[in-house]
C-alpha cells in the first residue's frame, strides 16, 4: 500500500495529510478522495507546489499552514473554496498572491496569511507596527471585498467601508530578509567610515586650530521669562 495513502485521515468529507514532510501533494490522494473532499488539511509539510489540488473539485476549505509555499505557487480554479489559511509560508509579494486569489477563488470569505513577509504583522516582524498592519488590511479588503474574516479577526462594516475609500493607496512594500540584512550592514559600514568633525577641512590638522572666547551680557524681558531668575534687580 502507498505510504501516502497510509498517512491520510478521512473523516466524512474532511481529509487530513499532515506532518509528512511532503514537497508536493501525492497524486493518489487526489485520485482516490478528490471527488468527495470538501475540507483538506495539508499543514506541517514542506509543500512548494499545489499541482495536486486540481483533482479536488468540491473543495470548500483549504488549510496550508506551515509549508514552504512562495510567490510561484499556482492555484487551480476552485469556485467553492470559502476558507483558506496560508499562515507561516514563504509569501513575499502581496500583489502576486492577491491576483491569484481574486482570479481563482471567487467565493473566498476567510483568509489568513500571518507569519509571511507579505503580511506585516507586528507580532511576527519587529520592524512592523499596528499602522503597517492596518494599511495591509485595507489593501487586502480593497482587493478582496467579499472577505468577512482576515487573519486573526473579523471584518467590520466600518473597516470595509474605509477599505473601499482608501484601500487603493494602502499598498505595503515588504522588504525581504536579505534586503533588511544588507541595508543594516550598509548603514553600519557608513557609520564606521564617517569621520565627522565640526571644524573646516583646512583646520583639522593638530596645532592649527583657532578659536575665540569672550563674555556676553544677556538681558531677558517679560515677567514669565525663565531668564528672569538670573537677572539682578538693578537690571530690571
Amino acid at each position: 500500500m502507498d505510504s501516502a495513502e497510509v498517512a491520510v485521515m478521512l473523516n466524512g468529507t474532511q481529509l487530513s495529510f499532515v506532518g509528512q514532510e511532503a514537497e508536493s501533494i501525492p497524486g493518489i490522494i487526489g485520485r482516490k478522495y478528490g471527488k468527495v473532499t470538501t475540507r483538506l488539511d495539508l499543514s506541517y509539510n514542506q509543500l512548494r507546489s499545489l499541482n495536486g489540488l486540481y483533482s479536488f473539485e468540491k473543495l470548500e476549505e483549504l488549510i496550508l499552514d506551515n509549508n514552504q509555499l512562495g510567490d510561484d505557487m499556482d492555484f487551480p480554479e476552485m469556485p467553492h473554496v470559502h476558507t483558506l489559511t496560508l499562515n507561516k509560508n514563504k509569501i513575499v509579494s502581496l500583489d502576486v498572491i492577491l491576483d491569484k486569489l481574486s482570479k481563482n477563488l471567487p467565493s473566498l470569505k476567510y483568509l489568513s496569511m500571518l507569519s509571511n513577509q507579505a503580511c506585516p504583522n507586528e507580532l511576527s516582524f519587529s520592524h512592523r507596527d499596528e499602522e503597517d498592519y492596518q494599511r495591509y488590511r485595507y489593501y487586502v479588503l480593497y482587493r478582496l471585498p467579499k472577505l468577512t474574516f482576515l487573519d486573526s479577526r473579523p471584518v467590520k462594516q466600518d473597516e470595509r467601508d474605509e477599505a473601499q475609500r482608501v484601500g487603493a493607496h494602502m499598498k505595503i512594500m515588504a522588504p525581504s530578509d536579505e534586503e533588511l540584512i544588507s541595508n543594516t550592514a550598509d548603514s553600519l559600514e557608513s557609520t564606521e567610515s564617517l569621520k565627522y568633525t565640526p571644524l573646516p577641512s583646512n583646520s583639522i590638522t593638530a596645532g592649527d586650530h583657532k578659536g575665540t572666547f569672550g563674555r556676553c551680557r544677556y538681558v531677558y524681558y517679560g515677567k514669565q521669562s525663565e531668564g528672569n531668575r538670573f537677572i539682578r534687580n538693578n537690571e530690571l
